[in-house]
């Protein structure tokens, strides 16, 4: 007989039947593609399919760019938060500890109080000293061994020398830095070769200095608190996991630690003290 194809849209007249089981038309000599041969499970035409599989593409391109600019804003940021270029170009003390970095970041903020009210913050820091200065949920989310840092001097905690320990985790961790430098009111310099979990440290290294600057402003009466951390590690996987994983975390600790110690240094008076918090 001759008839009209219902199928899908189609209205070419040709000669042919219908199938028993009413699934579509079968043209004498042909095979005519019903719903379930379109592999579409919602009955569609191949244009839906297509349709469907375009969007989802878009999607998927659209969210892996958002998380692509995403990582790259907290690279940048893990970089040089709040520091110039002209300062993340200046020589520092301690840049000769690590002379060849893979990584090299530089974080600053203008402290209304003079070095000598913000010295005194820098040399009790460390774990299970006077602390990091970073927030409590910074501390929870990126480093959990911490205690909660201190919000005043602590005079027991007033004296650093060239080859002291300054923890930065539980003594089972055998994690910290040495000191390499101190000038008073001015620069103090860590250095690290022990930042990576024990069971690492017999296939994969990392050399890292930390320099903190105290430059005076306004006559003194305000301080440019810098500090720089350079470092080199290997094997590759582990410079890689530097770049794409600690460069953005050091942003958001940084800049807590920045903002800690400008606050203490603002209100507070250095002839203050108290013991560590609880």
């Amino acid at each position: 007989m001759k008839g009209a194809c219902a199928v899908q849209g189609w209205t070419k007249p040709f000669l042919g039947i219908v199938c028993d089981d009413g699934t579509g038309f079968a043209a004498i000599g042909t095979v005519v593609p019903t719903p379930r041969q379109y592999g579409n499970p919602t009955g569609g035409p191949p244009d839906a399919d297509t349709d469907f599989m375009k969007r989802s593409r878009w999607a998927l391109s659209g969210g892996l760019a958002a998380l692509g600019v995403a990582e790259m804003t907290l690279i940048g940021l893990g970089r040089g938060y709040g520091s110039t270029a002209d300062e993340r170009r200046r020589k520092l003390p301690g840049d000769d500890v690590v002379s060849h970095p893979g990584v090299s970041t530089d974080h600053a903020i203008t402290i209304d109080a003079p070095p000598a009210r913000v010295w005194p913050w820098l040399v009790q820091m460390g774990w299970g000293r006077g602390g990091w200065y970073t927030a409590r949920w910074v501390d929870r989310l990126l480093f959990p061994a911490n205690g909660p840092s201190v919000d005043r001097i602590v005079p027991d905690l007033q004296r650093l020398d060239v080859g002291d320990f300054v923890p930065d985790g539980p003594p089972a961790t055998e994690c910290g830095f040495i000191v390499v430098s101190v000038d008073p009111e001015h620069a103090l310099v860590l250095h690290s070769t022990s930042h990576l979990p024990r069971q690492w440290r017999s296939r994969a290294d990392v050399d890292w200095s930390w320099a903190f600057v105290l430059t005076p402003v306004d006559g003194g009466r305000r301080t440019r608190f810098h500090f720089r951390s350079r470092w080199t590690s290997s094997p590759w996987w582990l410079s890689l996991f530097g770049h794409l994983v600690i460069v953005p975390a050091d942003f958001v600790m940084s800049r807590d630690m920045l903002h800690g110690v400008k606050d203490r240094a603002e209100c507070h008076d250095s002839s203050q003290s108290s013991t560590r918090l609880s």
